[in-house]
């Protein structure tokens, strides 16, 4: 029964020293001396603060793309034990005792160092040598561009680490496909390949590029599959099902969990909220809940209401009143109605206050049973503080002329009686019997008289003179116009009005609200709202310093100074290695017009190359130059200031192109001896300008040594870097 016991349990393994090598290497290169400086560094400034706002969970938007890369870098922090408490204020400020540096700069740097034998293994699952493998391996790691990126508080190391991650992934599945289909490892690797591609999405919109050069290789690779007569429909439509679930459904379903986890962590309300809606900001702890928290759900005749527009372009802002009225003339000789302003007022006031009335009755209360308003019901707004009717008319609005003033109707005894009916038109309604919901419901006033629809102005920007106080512009647009945001209002306050006395009922518009109903977003809603002001939340441009155009990021014509000593001329730049750069362009160009003569020779049944040396040309120029395509070219048609450093990831897929490029030189155009001997010497000679050109501006790489003012001048070879002189 224990005869196995007699023999050693022995196990093997195949260890590739060359992979291993590599990997020690790449952490030496990214990790050593990660805490210095222990200062703050460039776009540290801004990731940090993001960081700050996880330690403390507390909400925020960022416009540059969805949060899983974020969490990284807060996942750093909260490993390092930070708590959040640092004023991310200015690039330089150093580093108080209770920001863990090394732990929050930990990440990125692993991510850098791992796409050192990420490099090696894509080229070996290529079909290339394990020299050419080896010399993308070392050209990533000597890349002085990408160990400066990888080295500090940022992004982009991590968004190459699960590119290239993807890339192998996929590229070790589809080795798999001939003789193991189905098999656990295949499986591994199908399913890697589509959650490598949701983390780079989500770390980055721009991961979506290679995303979508390895969806469209799959179609292709499968394109191919379907033309195999050997393959019967059912283990086609396996295929497709497999494919469908592990590069579609999984990464959605990532990336709808990268939110989930960002919007459960972020509970707390903070700065940002005032960019989303009433009913978004009532769902986070504290701000906009404790006001609303409790209040009564559906809105009745007798509710007191303040008016939220949705758009909140160009600032949020509430449908406001108060008892100064227009001028009889304005400044262009245009003359008005005199009745009482309507604006949007941009802030929470006792003047934002409306009563929604019955227009059959005089009562101003909510009764008992409370009487909900519907779709399509018709009201009347009384302001609360005034007790004048919400009103517009055929009279030019004072900005916009071709639409209707809207005003509080002041009876002057004039031929222009009170038209102040409105009509409730609940936008996002599920039926037509829908009740008018607090926070939840968006709703269009349509003047019953006119059809006119409550606006707040198109003007964006554009505010009313000093007799409006500069608030904005509330006007009575045609329906025919068409629908816009900015004619969609919300309840973000609410209470049910209790005095029919105009003294009591002004007391009580100036008390909290306190009610126990509890109102809550479902994580969708929350999702696609938050999703879409990513999308659409555009800070203003403004020139950077260091901001350049993609066409100058080819030939390196810009640097940028990350970091500079207070004192010394230590200094720390995004510059990258100038030999890899030219030659990545150089292999690019090899690579295209190659590819054009053999494909004019093929055309004509000339075949310079053996069919399998063709495949193989082919598929890598899919990946290599494919992923150099995707993530550079897009640049041209974004309005977005951009910088260097948006072209690392085009770059990685260029670098690795070069020793694929050298290797069909030497395999395919070195006939003799001779030549194969010359072009390897060249090979040598040219890496050890690759190598020379590192340890030159590793100085500048590390930001140690500090260097002399001459010897910064002579790193400057180029004269639209802009190196650090300080002035003697």
């Amino acid at each position: 029964m224990l005869g196995f016991l007699k023999n050693p349990v022995v196990v093997t393994a195949e260890i590739n020293v060359n992979l291993v090598a590599l990997t020690v290497m790449g952490l030496i290169s990214r990790l050593w001396g990660l805490s210095y400086p222990r200062a703050v560094v460039f776009d540290e400034v801004y990731y940090g603060q993001f960081v700050s706002l996880y330690m403390k969970r507390i909400f925020f938007v960022d416009d540059s793309g969805p949060p899983f890369g974020h969490m990284l870098l807060a996942l750093g922090g909260y490993l390092g034990g930070f708590d959040g408490n640092f004023l991310w204020n200015r690039i330089g400020a150093e580093y108080s005792m209770n920001v863990p540096v090394r732990s929050l700069r930990l990440l990125p740097a692993l991510a850098g160092a791992l796409c050192v034998p990420l490099a090696y293994q894509i080229l070996v699952e290529l079909r290339f040598s394990h020299c050419a493998a080896l010399g993308a391996a070392l050209l990533i790691l000597l890349e002085n561009s990408l160990i400066t990126q990888s080295r500090f508080m940022l992004l982009e190391s991590i968004l190459i680490f699960f590119i290239l991650l993807a890339v192998l992934s996929y590229l070790k599945f589809y080795n798999l496909q001939r003789h193991s289909s189905f098999s656990g490892s295949w499986w591994f690797w199908l399913l890697l390949t589509g959650v490598a591609c949701s983390c780079a999405v989500g770390v980055k919109y721009m991961g979506l590029f290679t995303y979508m050069l390895l969806l469209a290789i799959a179609g292709l690779h499968f394109w191919h599959m379907i033309g195999d007569r050997n393959l019967s429909m059912v283990s086609l439509m396996c295929h497709f099902l497999a494919r469908g679930l592990a590069l579609i459904i999984i990464p959605v379903a990532m990336y709808l969990s990268f939110f989930c986890v960002h919007l459960t962590l972020l509970y707390r309300s903070g700065p940002h909220d005032q960019i989303m809606t009433s009913a978004f900001q009532a769902s986070l702890e504290g701000g906009l809940a404790r006001i609303t928290q409790g209040q009564p759900l559906e809105v009745a005749y007798g509710s007191q209401i303040t008016l939220r527009n949705v758009l909140g372009k160009p600032m949020q802002c509430w449908l406001h009143s108060h008892m100064n009225t227009y001028p009889i003339r304005y400044e262009n000789g245009r003359g008005s109605s005199h009745q009482q302003q309507v604006t949007c007022y941009p802030f929470k006031d006792v003047n934002n206050w409306w009563i929604v009335k019955d227009p059959g009755m005089q009562q101003l209360v909510v009764s008992n049973p409370p009487r909900p308003v519907r779709h399509g019901h018709i009201v009347q707004l009384v302001h609360g503080i005034t007790t004048r009717y919400l009103n517009t008319h055929d009279v030019a609005a004072p900005l916009s002329p071709h639409s209707q003033e809207v005003s509080c109707y002041i009876d002057y005894n004039v031929s222009m009686p009170a038209q102040n009916l409105w009509r409730v038109e609940i936008v996002n309604r599920e039926s037509d019997t829908d009740v008018w919901k607090t926070i939840l419901s968006e709703v269009r006033f349509v003047h019953v008289n006119t059809s006119a629809v409550l606006k707040a102005s198109g003007f964006i920007g554009a505010s009313l003179p000093e007799w409006g106080y500069r608030q904005l512009e509330v006007v009575g647009e045609k329906l025919s116009k068409g629908y816009h945001q900015s004619m969609v209002w919300n309840v973000e306050e609410h209470r049910y009005g209790k005095s029919q006395e105009q003294k009591e009922r002004e007391v009580e518009l100036h008390s909290p609200t306190q009610m126990d109903i509890s109102k809550n977003l479902s994580f969708m809603a929350k999702f696609m709202e938050l999703q879409w002001k990513i999308l659409t939340l555009k800070n203003e441009d403004t020139e950077h310093k260091y901001s350049s155009s993609a066409l100058d990021w080819i030939t390196m014509d810009t640097n940028i100074a990350y970091w500079l000593h207070p004192t010394s001329g230590a200094q720390i730049h995004l510059l990258g290695n100038v030999v890899t750069w030219a030659s990545a362009n150089v292999a690019a160009l090899v690579y295209t017009c190659l590819s054009l003569w053999y494909l004019i020779r093929r055309r004509r049944k000339i075949y310079d190359i053996p069919e399998d040396a063709w495949q193989l040309w082919v598929s890598a120029g899919r990946i290599c130059v494919g992923g150099w395509a995707v993530n550079y070219l897009p640049f041209f048609l974004m309005e977005k200031t951009l910088f260097l450093y948006h072209y690392l990831p085009a770059l990685t897929f260029q670098i690795l192109l070069i020793p694929i490029v050298l290797q069909h030189l030497s395999d395919h155009h070195c006939r003799s001896l001779l030549l194969k001997s010359m072009f390897s010497a060249l090979i040598v000679a040219w890496f050890s300008s690759v190598y020379l050109v590192y340890c030159t501006f590793s100085p500048v790489t590390y930001g140690e040594p500090s260097l002399s003012v001459t010897e910064l001048k002579d790193l400057r070879w180029k004269d639209s870097w802009n190196i650090l002189i300080r002035k003697q």
